[in-house]
C-alpha cells in the first residue's frame, strides 16, 4: 500500500467510526480549541463526547490544558464538532498525523473551521487577556502538504492569499462591536516549539511583521484551505514576550493555561454568535 492510499484508509476508518458515534448528525462547522480554551466545549448542547483514545488512527493529546475529546453537538443552533485539545509538531507527531483530524472532519461534511490558540504577544500594544483575530500567518514549521498530494481533497498548489476568511473576519468584528468587545487583528507567527522564544527570536519575529507567536494552528489551517474549507482564527494573549535577556522567567506553561481559561468567557459568546450566523 503506497503512502497516499495508507493515509486515505486511516482517514476513512476514523471518519466512519465517528459517523457511527454521532448518530447521523451532519456537522456544519468544526472548532479546534487550544491551550486552556476547552471550556467552550462545555456549553455545546446535546453533546456526544468521544475520547480521542477511542477513535481509530487518532493521535493522543499530551499537553497540559488539552482534554483530548471530540465533541459533537449544537452551538448557536448549528451542529458542530469541537476538538477539545489539539496536537502539536513538538509532541513528536509528523504533519500527516497532526492534521489527520482536519481531513476526517472534512469527510464528515464540515464547511467551516474555527481555530483558537493561546499566543504570546510580539506587538507591544497587546496585553495579557486581549483577543486577536488572526488575519494572516507566517509559517516556520514544515508544511503539512509536503509529500504525495491528497488529490481527493485538493490541488497540489493551493492558493493562500486569504487563508483566514475575510467575510468571517468582518462578521466577527461586527459581532464584537455589538457586544461592546474590543478585538485586534494581527499576524500569527508559528514556530515548532516546545521551548519558548529567546529575546533575539522575539525581536526577529516582530521585525518580520508578526504580532503574535505560538506553536500550533497553522498546519490545520493549511490543510483546511487545501480542502476548500473556510477558516476563522482567534488568539488569546496569555503572555507578553520578553525582548531582553534578563534573569526573570516570563513564560510558564501553567500560567498560559490559567490566562487562557480567564479569557475564554470573552470568546464563548463571540464564537457562539459567529456560528449562529453561518
Amino acid at each position: 500500500m503506497d503512502e497516499r492510499t495508507s493515509r486515505i484508509t486511516k482517514i476513512n476508518t476514523a471518519a466512519a467510526y465517528i459517523e457511527e458515534r454521532i448518530q447521523g448528525r451532519k456537522p456544519l462547522a468544526a472548532i479546534i480549541l487550544g491551550s486552556g480554551l476547552g471550556q467552550l466545549a462545555e456549553i455545546i448542547e446535546d453533546r456526544i463526547t468521544i475520547p480521542y483514545t477511542e477513535i481509530p488512527n487518532y493521535p493522543i493529546s499530551t499537553v497540559i490544558g488539552h482534554k483530548g475529546n471530540l465533541i459533537c453537538g449544537y452551538l448557536g443552533g448549528k451542529c458542530v464538532l469541537a476538538m477539545q485539545g489539539r496536537f502539536h509538531y513538538y509532541e513528536g507527531y509528523d504533519m500527516a498525523t497532526l492534521t489527520l483530524p482536519v481531513r476526517v472532519m472534512v469527510k464528515l461534511g464540515i464547511k467551516y473551521l474555527l481555530v483558537s490558540n493561546a499566543a504570546g504577544a510580539l506587538n507591544p500594544e497587546y496585553k495579557v487577556g486581549d483577543t486577536i483575530i488572526i488575519k494572516d500567518h507566517i509559517n516556520f514549521m514544515p508544511n503539512p502538504l509536503i509529500g504525495p498530494n491528497m488529490d481527493d481533497f485538493g490541488p497540489r498548489f493551493p492558493d493562500m492569499t486569504c487563508p483566514y476568511d475575510l467575510e468571517l473576519q468582518e462578521r466577527a468584528l461586527k459581532i464584537a462591536e455589538d457586544m461592546g468587545v474590543k478585538l485586534h487583528q494581527g499576524i500569527y507567527f508559528g514556530g515548532s516549539g516546545p521551548s519558548y522564544e529567546t529575546p533575539a527570536e522575539v525581536r526577529f519575529f516582530r521585525s518580520s511583521g508578526a504580532d503574535l507567536v505560538g506553536m500550533s494552528t497553522i498546519p490545520e489551517v493549511i490543510v483546511a484551505r487545501h480542502c476548500g474549507i473556510r477558516v476563522f482564527g482567534m488568539s488569546v494573549v496569555t503572555n507578553v514576550c520578553n525582548t531582553e535577556n534578563v534573569e526573570r522567567n516570563f513564560n510558564d506553561g501553567e500560567d498560559v493555561v490559567q490566562q487562557a481559561n480567564a479569557a475564554t468567557r470573552r470568546m464563548i459568546p463571540l464564537f457562539t454568535k459567529l456560528i449562529e450566523s453561518l
